[in-house]
């Protein structure tokens, strides 16, 4: 692969699904029997990082959002987020009883043990970021 494919897969997939994760998505998509869903990918305030990951099958797409396609699966993130998670790959992880997804961000400065919060470089809170959140043994 060339440097300007390389240019081209991140900016046109800011954000990328490991197969497994593509799997699980398509299949949560196929059981409820509608072709009009997309994966929405979002930070919000909170956590015990100070931020935290969202997902959720969504069918609403809003005109600044930006829509991408990884493995087959029509993903859709808010401008805001992007700025947070450009460059990550979800995973699905199986642990003890059951599974979920993960967030490999590259620009997360700090992390809670589970992959479901962070903090950013600069951001307010990012220095708060103790303690655990309760759904790992992070703290």
């Amino acid at each position: 692969m060339s440097a300007v494919e390389t240019i081209e897969e991140v900016i046109t997939t800011p954000l990328t699904l490991t197969q497994e994760a593509a799997d699980v998505v398509k299949d949560l998509i196929a059981q409820q029997e509608r072709d009009d869903l997309a994966l929405r990918v979002y930070v919000s305030g909170g956590g015990c990082s100070g931020l935290q990951y969202g997902m959720a099958l969504d069918e609403n797409i809003e005109q600044d959002d930006q829509v991408f396609e990884s493995l087959g699966v029509r993903m859709v993130v808010d401008p805001v987020s992007l700025r947070y998670i450009a460059g990550s790959t979800v995973e699905y992880v199986t642990a003890g009883m059951g599974g979920g997804f993960k967030v490999n961000n590259p620009n997360a400065s700090g992390g809670c043990g589970c992959g479901s919060s962070f903090s950013a470089e600069g951001e307010e809170g990012a220095e708060k970021a103790e303690g655990g959140c309760g759904s790992c043994s992070c703290h």
